[in-house]
């Protein structure tokens, strides 16, 4: 006779009895799902894995410290039998058949009445995979089909349509600091079902030649202002395309608060009454230093760091930069678009008692092909910058940490691990 597929069905746990049996490397895999999905735990085992305690400890299950004993599983809706004992399991097993407890058997699937399935999230969607029989049961073969499934709903590359609320939605969407792979996955899924993006200069630009022919895609920095200014007319442009039932992502360098005016964006949206979501990419301001080998922290260097922005210079009196506090420090400091304002803002750092010997690091085009970094000091950097043409964006390192990296081409894209 042809052995019959095993039938999935997904369990709603939440409030009922789930009992474990053992408390090892199988129980602390499964134990997380089992807490999420509101089941009332009971752990059976002599002895846990620190991890599974700490559970207990939390008050997520409950624990009694023995072995198995008839009648553990009494009122369970379901079992995972995971001891060492192979006598205890077929115990178990026995146990679940008369009771009618799905029991799965961790030793033994042939035994078991349930499987586990290879499960993974996405967005609101759990994916389940099982193997169509035992003879074909091979958890390496479905868990590279979950996975597969998985990274496909989230990078964009396996889109299934949503049936979006009326009057359309806009994400702010951080692109992260260049590099088309450094865009959290979310954001990729997002751009991957946009209807139209509106993307800034810093944004990482090969994500949009990826976009199908259908997607509007708009340069903000072309959007015909007209009476309005320009942050106006980006807000009225995602505030328009979303009314006309558009899944906008307004595509942003690095992270969408972080100099970004993303809260701006936000806020004219929340008056309008569109649906947002934000997306936190991974700023410039810690992963260009890091890519052009420089941490902004490190012990017994630097234990602070500060990202300030420069596109005001500190004379100016719409600054609002403290910079005599900003010399005092002996952390690090990171500065966003400042390359204009730097021969300025290095003389006010050491009018108020920064060393004029302060070591300084630009990175331009960081985490992109065309990165390259530039050392100086704050005695030297206004000269550097014209000697060797440094040209926005660059992100600029003011500190001790400058010199304890690997070198200058550490973490250049396509380079190392």
């Amino acid at each position: 006779m042809a052995e019959q597929p095993a039938y999935p069905v997904g369990l709603r746990l939440a409030g009922r009895r789930v009992v474990v049996l053992g408390g090892g490397q199988v129980a602390q895999r499964r134990l997380p799902a089992l807490i999420a999905a509101g089941a009332d735990i009971r752990l059976v085992s002599p002895e846990a894995t620190p991890s599974v305690e700490a559970m207990a400890d939390a008050g997520e299950i409950t624990w009694e410290r023995r072995p198995y004993a008839e009648g553990d599983l009494t009122d369970a809706w379901y079992a995972l039998i995971a001891t060492s004992d192979a006598d205890a399991n077929t115990r178990a097993s026995a146990e679940g058949e008369r009771g009618r407890v799905w029991c799965v058997r961790s030793d033994d699937a042939e035994a078991a009445t349930a499987w586990t399935p290879a499960t993974g999230h996405s967005e609101g969607v759990t994916v389940a995979v099982l193997t169509a029989s035992l003879r074909d049961r091979d958890p390496r073969h479905t868990a590279a089909i979950r996975d597969a499934v998985v990274e496909g709903l989230r990078d964009g590359t396996l889109v299934a349509p949503h049936h979006r609320r009326r009057g359309g939605h806009v994400a702010l969407v951080g692109g992260g600091p260049g590099d088309p792979d450094l865009i959290t996955v979310r954001g990729r899924r997002l751009l991957a079902e946009a209807d139209v993006v509106i993307a800034d200069r810093l944004g990482p630009r090969d994500l949009l030649a990826e976009l199908p022919p259908h997607v509007e895609v708009i340069d903000a920095a072309k959007i015909p202002y007209g009476r309005f200014m320009a942050q106006e007319a980006i807000n009225a442009a995602l505030v328009e395309h979303a009314r006309r039932g558009r899944a906008v992502v307004r595509l942003k360098g690095g992270d969408p608060f972080v100099f970004g005016r993303g809260m701006e964006e936000a806020q004219a949206l929340a008056e309008a009454g569109v649906p947002c979501t934000v997306v936190p990419g991974i700023s410039s301001s810690i992963s260009v230093p890091g890519a052009a080998g420089i941490p902004v922290t490190h012990r017994g260097v630097a234990h602070e760091f500060t990202v300030v922005s420069g596109h005001v210079a500190p004379d100016d009196p719409r600054s609002l930069v403290d910079w005599p506090a900003l010399a005092r420090l002996t952390g690090t400091l990171v500065i966003l678009m400042g390359v204009d304002k730097i021969g300025r803002i290095a003389e006010a750092l050491v009018a108020h008692g920064k060393s004029p010997d302060t070591p300084v690091a630009l990175v331009q085009e960081g985490t992109t092909a065309s990165q390259r970094r530039v050392d100086a000091t704050l005695a030297t950097v206004a000269g550097a910058v014209v000697a060797r043409e440094v040209r926005p964006p660059a992100v600029i390192v003011i500190g001790p940490v400058v010199d304890v990296g690997p070198g200058e081409t550490a973490g250049r894209p396509g380079e190392g691990a």
